[in-house]
């Protein structure tokens, strides 16, 4: 008889793709650029709805966002804007697509800025993950000092939808922070992965 794999809480019985994000990608430390800006676009995209949501609308997304590559989503027209508010593959929220194109610019320049947007991003965490050891999912913070203080500086370089609990659930899928409850068998695999 196979023992059964221990998991988070919080993705125990959820559908195959939801336990496969939780087994593959969350908490994974991303060190490209596109993959940042794909989650930081996500996680604006998810303030006040479910994860599973926008999880079933990530290919929606990434088809018009093409694919998610900043220098591409920064040059969108409002005539594109418009069109993509009429998908019902992506939450068509006006507010939120416009601010993924102004956060698309914004991105660009602190690419610029620091030679990439990882060097810049992971700086708020001294250059690697922050390994923390909770025992369960009610353990979960919502917020860090870390994630107010990103929060605090994209919003005054005028990032939109950044504030820190959305900031702390970008630092939890990238793999900033190693939020497995210690009990889950990715915990350590995390932690393993926390060398660059």
């Amino acid at each position: 008889m196979s023992k059964k794999i221990k998991r988070c809480a919080w993705a125990g019985d959820s559908s195959l793709d939801y336990i496969r994000y939780h087994d593959e990608e969350w908490g994974v430390p991303v060190w490209d650029d596109r993959t940042q800006f794909e989650f930081l676009l996500l996680e604006g995209a998810q303030a006040g709805l479910s994860w599973s949501t926008i999880l079933n609308k990530r290919e929606g997304y990434r088809k018009n966002f093409a694919e998610f590559d900043p220098a591409k989503v920064a040059r969108f027209t409002q005539k594109r804007i418009d069109r993509i508010l009429l998908d019902p593959a992506i939450v068509r929220n006006k507010l939120k697509v416009n601010s993924a194109v102004t956060n698309a610019k914004l991105f660009l320049q602190v690419q610029e800025e620091f030679d990439g947007f990882c060097n810049y991003i992971w700086e708020f965490v001294g250059g690697k993950p922050i390994q923390n050891r909770l025992q369960k999912d009610s353990d979960i913070p919502a917020t860090s000092p870390e994630s107010d203080a990103l929060s605090k500086d994209l919003k005054k370089r005028g990032f939109k939808f950044v504030g820190s609990t959305i900031i702390y659930a970008h630092m939890q899928a990238t793999g900033m922070v190693n939020d497995h409850e210690v009990s889950c068998f990715r915990h350590k695999q995390c932690a393993a992965l926390a060398k660059r």
